[in-house]
């Protein structure tokens, strides 16, 4: 089970826009082909780059785009949906059988 989720609400607690909240609207899983990599998360407004985009049947105009990069997963940490403090999610299962996500600072429960 996945701790970070699309949709979620993170936020980024290393690199140059630490502090800042946004919503996760991809989560990448790349092959462990070499040490170091892993999943990486694309997170609204945090880490926007320009891309340059040639002219094309879609696009005819061509220009700037500005994209959300993706940041390593290990970057960011769910949002306590108690407090609104970043914390860790542990996942616990429930008397149903059921597996959820749950907040480590507050006990709440993520998943519902």
């Amino acid at each position: 089970m996945e701790r970070v989720k699309t949709g979620d609400t993170v936020v980024v607690i290393a690199g140059k826009q630490k502090g800042s909240k946004g919503r996760v609207l991809r989560v990448l899983a790349e092959p462990k082909k070499k040490p170091g990599a892993g999943e990486r998360v694309v997170v609204e407004g945090i880490n926007v780059t320009t891309k340059h985009i040639k002219p094309s049947q879609q696009n005819p105009q061509g220009g700037r785009v500005k994209r959300e990069a993706p940041i390593h997963i290990s970057n960011v940490m769910l949002v306590d949906p108690k407090t609104g403090a970043p914390t860790r999610v542990r996942i616990a299962a429930l008397a149903d059988g059921r597996r959820v996500r749950v907040a480590v600072k507050s006990g709440e429960q993520i998943d519902r």
